[in-house]
């Protein structure tokens, strides 16, 4: 898998149709889960695309201090059903863990993360902070890395 930084005004029309197919796909249809996805904050995020064969299978977003948290964060974080054994979600993370470092350094990162998914963050370096609460119906905690 190839991963590429972009701004949303560096994404492809493709790129970005495709990116919007893929969190739809998992996000609305598999997690069966109607949320208002299109939430005018893409125009402001870093968008962190895996892509082979020059499909999107993996893709997070990122937005510096303040734009979404107070802190750094990462969200939207999705790899494609058929894709998933072959470890990108840690992949991509890691990438995007990597672009934070170099574009907003010594920043604390801020995930609202799918309870499900625990142990993946933490294995990651994320630390659990708080209570579990429901966004979009779905269990979340937000989670923290230094």
């Amino acid at each position: 898998m190839e991963i590429v930084t972009k701004t949303f005004d560096e994404l492809s029309n493709m790129e970005l149709y495709q990116i919007m197919r893929l969190r739809s796909e998992v996000f609305v249809v598999e997690q069966d889960c109607v949320y208002q996805d299109l939430d005018n904050k893409d125009q402001k995020a870093l968008h962190i695309v895996g892509l082979k064969e020059n499909e999107v299978v993996a893709y997070t977003r990122i937005f510096k201090p303040g734009d979404y948290f107070k802190n750094t964060s990462i969200g939207r974080v999705v790899v494609a059903a058929d894709q998933r054994k072959y470890g990108y979600g840690k992949q991509i993370m890691e990438a995007s863990l990597e672009v934070i470092t170099e574009r907003f350094p010594n920043t604390i990162v801020e995930i609202s993360a799918q309870t499900y998914l625990l142990k993946f963050y933490t294995e990651l370096g994320f630390k659990r902070v708080g209570d579990e609460y429901l966004e979009d119906g779905i269990p979340h905690v937000k989670m923290t890395k230094n």
